[in-house]
């Protein structure tokens, strides 16, 4: 057991002390070291009651003991050591930073780019049906075929022709809707709709109608027709649309921009395609031959029931001119019914419609759908009148014709060529 350190001198140190170089190798032994004991400091203002530090980095075992300074705090390490008096207001502790508030939905952006993507929407739409809706056009007659023509007027003429074509239909089809077994094409609906910046017309000529038949070469046949004087349904019975068109021409002066005609069967596919059409008659109405038998009163039309309806004539008190006036009114009608907010916002009955009506249509090379939407929307609010007719009952080697008042149809030719407001006819 060593001495140490009341027995260690000097010169011990120097001779048996381990570690300081000698080549003693032995290690020494355990010895005690004394306890020496420190007055106690008074308790700064940076200590608790119980003299726990309130300096950073000082810890207290808080039984009254002198605080423990590490010597890593922030004042000895990072703002130099000794530092006394209380920490700067900066690195005192202090309720936490205000958050910054959450920006607010930007609304008006959110609508914008909502907007924005229904207007593509729209537009991909639009885009998509027209070129769908221009591809099921028949654009089968060519105008540029006719001999003579006058010089195009002031406005936008259409033909609309109704024919007997009962090409497609069925037997059970044609039996049903009461349109015979005749042969051929012949023409139930003859219109010229003048469209203008100062009204629009719509002119109807009966098809009994007696007019000189130019001279004509056939568009499909080649054949040279003979110049003649007939019935006007003859002219469309003999070479179609592209005579028709030229004795129209030839006889009333006025240039035809644009031709459309529609079907039997087309006619009754629109009118199914649009859920009917409403229609009050003052009278009952009663033709064998048609097929049309309807109490006075108002009905919804089917589309067999409309054709009907649109080929009686023999009720009629003047007959052919009764039967113009009966087909201006349920085309208006139907025109109406067609451009209703519950047609053109249901896409159900708007799309089907559209078909109907682009599958039965025949019309001139030159149409666009601009050109037929321009024709439609002005059969709605069009000036109705028949051609003027000083004798319907005219006596010819063919029957009974409408002979037409040439002197007033003249001066309503010119009206419409000139796009004037039209006051022939008008009481």
């Amino acid at each position: 057991m060593s001495d140490w350190p009341d027995g260690w001198t000097d010169d011990d140190q120097d001779r048996s002390r381990y570690g300081q170089g000698r080549g003693n190798a032995t290690p020494e032994s355990a010895r005690v070291m004394p306890h020496v004991s420190r007055p106690p400091r008074p308790r700064s203002p940076q200590q608790d009651a119980h003299g726990a530090p309130a300096i950073p980095g000082q810890r207290s075992d808080r039984r009254g003991a002198e605080p423990y300074d590490s010597g890593w705090n922030e004042g000895q390490v990072y703002r130099g050591a000794g530092r006394q008096g209380p920490p700067p207001p900066g690195d005192q502790p202090g309720p936490p930073a205000p958050q910054p508030p959450k920006p607010r939905p930007r609304w008006g952006r959110r609508i914008g780019f909502s907007a924005l993507a229904l207007v593509l929407v729209l537009v991909v739409v639009a885009t998509a049906t027209y070129f769908w809706a221009d591809g099921k056009l028949n654009r089968d007659v060519d105008l540029t075929a006719l001999e003579d023509r006058p010089e195009s007027g002031e406005g936008t003429n259409f033909l609309i022709v109704g024919s007997d074509s009962r090409e497609g239909l069925s037997d059970e089809e044609r039996q049903e809707l009461n349109t015979g077994d005749a042969e051929g094409n012949r023409t139930d609906t003859i219109m010229i709709l003048h469209v203008g910046s100062n009204g629009n017309s719509m002119v109807s000529l009966p098809r009994d109608s007696w007019v000189t038949i130019p001279e004509f070469t056939g568009s499909e046949s080649g054949n040279r027709i003979p110049e003649q004087q007939q019935k006007l349904n003859a002219a469309f019975a003999i070479e179609g649309p592209w005579l028709l068109a030229r004795t129209i021409e030839y006889n009333l002066d006025i240039h035809i921009d644009h031709y459309v005609e529609i079907g039997f069967g087309g006619f009754v596919n629109v009118v199914d395609a649009l859920g009917g059409v409403e229609m009050c008659f003052d009278e009952p109405i009663q033709d064998e031959n048609s097929g049309a038998d309807f109490e006075a009163g108002c009905h919804q039309l089917d589309g067999a029931e409309s054709l009907a309806f649109n080929r009686q004539r023999y009720q009629e008190v003047d007959s052919d001119l009764g039967r113009t006036r009966n087909q201006q009114e349920f085309l208006g009608t139907l025109a109406d019914q067609a451009a209703s907010p519950g047609t053109l916002l249901n896409p159900f009955r708007l799309y089907p419609t559209m078909s109907a009506g682009l599958d039965a249509l025949t019309v001139d090379t030159e149409m666009s759908l601009w050109d037929l939407r321009s024709m439609f929307w002005a059969m709605r609010g069009a000036h109705r009148m028949n051609i003027p007719v000083a004798d319907p009952g005219y006596a010819t080697d063919k029957g009974e014709a409408v002979l037409w008042d040439m002197e007033q149809t003249e001066l309503l030719m010119d009206q419409l060529r000139n796009d004037q407001e039209v006051t022939v006819g008008v009481e």
